[in-house]
């Protein structure tokens, strides 16, 4: 973790409301450091780990859900027992690898959404999340 990370860390922390603790800074070094990318809480456990960060797989996924609420990462359900956390918070769409738990961003100007109906009163569409599913092609 070099000083660099840290201050921007600890920036990027307070820009979202969320007071810079240690582990906090820990955790978003591990998730920001590799740019745009989308994990699930045991892999940044594990990083965190490997990294030597003290730090239980509890403490990773409520700092991944407090960093969500912040707004820093947003939550992709892919799967009903796996959930990830994508680092880029731009309007986007995802292609998830069947097999491979693997999760790819689509740029949303290559998706055309139309015909949306209109939300409940009082209600607004925050936003829409477009998943294509890939399978590898099977050999004939």
């Amino acid at each position: 973790m070099t000083k660099a990370t840290e201050i921007s860390s600890q920036e990027r922390l307070r820009n979202s409301g969320l007071r810079p603790t240690r582990q906090r800074i820990a955790l978003a070094d591990l998730i920001f450091a590799k740019g745009d990318r989308h994990l699930t809480v045991e892999e940044l456990h594990e990083e965190a780990v490997d990294a030597g960060v003290p730090v239980s797989l509890a403490t990773v996924y409520n700092t991944l859900h407090q960093f969500t609420e912040a707004g820093m990462i947003r939550v992709l359900a892919v799967e009903s027992a796996k959930t990830y956390f994508d680092t880029n918070v731009s309007d986007h769409h995802h292609f998830f690898i069947e097999g491979q738990n693997e999760v790819l961003d689509i740029p949303v100007s290559n998706i055309q959404i139309g015909n949306l109906p209109e939300p409940p009163e009082g209600m607004e569409i925050s936003h829409v999340d477009v998943v294509v599913r890939l399978r590898r092609k099977t050999q004939r």
